[in-house]
């Protein structure tokens, strides 16, 4: 197990190094001048030709490439261009939020696809199966940014039920704290909720057609009991990669999600930098979710391992 982990982190190294060179080379070569915005419109050809010396982006490509590599050894990410702040503390100060809503959403998303997806299989083709399958058509094919406006709408505005926009840290109370995630859990879940079900469905149907699942009910066993300790049980390395799937693509989803519902977190700050071409910013946060994205790839595979015994490695 120890040589196989070590050899998956190793094999990250490369596609790290690739992510590096491709998000540099990208944000250096797409239109709009960070020197240009942090002087401001009245600001001279000389002021800003100031500025870009002063930040280092007169210099040639390569030398800002390697200048940033070295530094990213050591551990530093660099300093934001707009506000003059360590990279690493504006993602520390941000990280919270956007944690906070990742968990409350594939936690919801896990407890209510499962149960539908194993009850829907169950239930083949009847109105049970039939709603929870138009419910997965509708889940994918809606917007995330029109949902969450809906719910803005409907229970924030209408129904003055909960609050449109902002976060209170779990510091300050945890009734706050959920109040304030309420929504922008529900609207990002939707589609890991559809995603999540159709594969739980797919998965225990499959299952339900084995010999021990109709030895187990030839025993006796209580259909419940049948549904999860048997069929759930067998059904469940389909579903564990697709929920690994949900947490990465939650990487794009908490973007447009905080950006609605006004959440200072990671996918806020993302959008901010790139407005303001703030290079650093940028550079930091995709590394961080690149990261995240290979050692939740690592998770699946560990998990393949755990439950699938006919993988040995």
């Amino acid at each position: 197990m120890g040589r196989f982990v070590a050899g998956r982190l190793a094999a990250t190294l490369p596609v790290m190094g690739v992510v590096a060179v491709i998000v540099f080379a990208l944000l250096r070569l797409a239109p709009g001048d960070p020197a240009a915005i942090l002087a401001g419109d009245a600001a001279s050809p000389e002021q800003i030709v100031a500025i870009r010396a002063r930040l280092g982006l007169d210099e040639p490509m390569i030398r800002q490439f390697a200048g940033w590599i070295w530094r990213l050894l050591h551990g530093d990410l660099g300093t934001s261009i707009i506000s003059n702040q360590p990279v690493l503390r504006l993602i520390g100060d941000r990280i919270e939020p956007t944690l906070a809503l990742a968990t409350t959403t594939i936690l919801f998303a896990v407890a209510v696809a499962v149960p539908l997806g194993v009850i829907a299989a169950w239930r083949h083709g009847t109105w049970i199966d039939r709603g929870v399958m138009a419910f997965s058509v509708i889940g994918f094919s809606v917007p995330v940014f029109v949902l969450g406006y809906l719910w803005i709408f409907g229970a924030a505005m209408q129904l003055r039920l909960l609050p449109v926009q902002g976060y209170v840290s779990i510091t300050q109370g945890f009734g706050p704290f959920i109040e304030r995630l309420v929504l922008p859990t529900l609207t990002l879940s939707v589609i890991y909720i559809a995603l999540i079900a159709r594969t739980t469905r797919a998965s225990v149907l499959e299952v339900l057609g084995e010999d021990y699942i109709r030895t187990a009910r030839a025993k006796g066993l209580a259909e419940p009991r049948v549904l999860t300790r048997h069929a759930l049980r067998n059904a469940a390395v389909p579903v564990i990669s697709v929920i690994g799937l949900g947490i990465t693509l939650l990487i794009s989803g908490v973007v447009v999600t905080e950006s609605v519902f006004n959440l200072p977190g990671l996918g806020r700050l993302t959008v901010d930098a790139v407005l303001a071409r703030d290079y650093p910013v940028i550079q930091g946060v995709i590394l961080l979710f690149s990261g995240l994205y290979v050692l939740i790839n690592l998770g699946i595979d560990l998990a393949y391992l755990i439950f699938d015994p006919r993988i040995r490695y």
